[in-house]
């Protein structure tokens, strides 16, 4: 037996796994470091289970997941499905309520400067409002977009995986204090996942949620995570024990997350060397 036996190991894909950030701004995001699969294969050949919970979707996620050793089903969408990519399915998926279509739509009629982008369980991309985030992002993901004037159920074919909210973060802000205040937010799980975003997906679908599901599905006894910012967080504190990047935000790096090395530097190497030691 080895000595990761009935234990999970879950790690978050963009600057936890791989440092991509600065493809964000018009660069080039490195390779994952070799640490990173060197430790992930010692992981998997000591009977431990790997998977990757990543707020990408799905089709975003393919390409990357190539190169990376799992033995588990990934958490994809930020936390609103598990799927299974040997077998090509999706075992669990929760998608938006119907009447989220109305609501994006009162926001940005509201807020008429923000971006959407909604996604569809068939990896379909749509997005209202282009602006040059959405362009750097697909080119991040490699993923195409079909651009719609607006949110509308005559050019929005439900369900919606997740959408997401593209702005600076006050204006943000004032979107989740407008969603309160109409008394929407508790149907959701709205999560800034970065200074540009805003993350929004069916109300329970989150990545602690589906962590919790995934290690019961996996039949395993423990679970450690680790992530970089504030849509981590949910699987963080479900962990058994949890990590973090020193690259993370504060309030990762705060959160009682022990912190291992720059994701740049091999951040899962520290993790395994850690949990193997003891």
């Amino acid at each position: 037996m080895g000595k990761f036996e009935k234990m999970l190991l879950l790690s978050d894909y963009d600057n936890t796994m791989c440092y991509t950030e600065s493809a964000l701004n018009g660069g080039e995001a490195p390779a994952i470091h070799p640490r990173n699969l060197e430790a992930i294969r010692y992981w998997i050949a000591e009977g431990g289970t790997f998977a990757m919970a990543t707020g990408r979707a799905l089709g975003a996620f393919r390409t990357a997941a190539e190169g990376i050793p799992m033995n588990a089903p990934a958490i994809v969408d930020n936390g609103a499905a598990i799927y299974d990519l040997k077998e090509e399915r999706y075992l669990v998926e929760s998608c938006l309520p119907d009447v989220c279509l109305e609501h994006l739509a009162a926001i940005v009629q509201k807020f008429p400067e923000v971006s959407l982008e909604l996604y569809h369980p068939d990896d379909l991309i749509q997005i209202v409002h282009l602006v040059e985030w959405n362009k750097q992002h697909a080119k991040l993901t490699n993923m195409g977009y079909e651009v719609i004037p607006e949110v509308t159920p005559r050019l929005i074919k439900l369900p919606l995986v997740k959408a997401l909210i593209v702005a600076e973060m006050e204006l943000l802000k004032q979107i989740y204090t407008y969603m309160e205040e109409m008394g929407w937010a508790s149907e959701y799980e709205l999560i800034f996942s970065s200074s540009h975003l805003l993350e929004m997906t069916a109300r329970g679908a989150d990545k602690g949620q589906m962590a919790l599901k995934l290690k019961e599905l996996c039949g395993c006894d423990k679970l450690y995570c680790a992530g970089d910012h504030a849509n981590d967080l949910p699987m963080l504190r479900a962990a058994d024990r949890a990590f973090a990047p020193s690259n993370a935000i504060p309030a990762v790096l705060e959160s009682g997350a022990a912190v291992v090395c720059h994701c740049i530097d091999g951040a899962l190497g520290d993790i395994v060397e850690i949990l193997d030691r003891e």
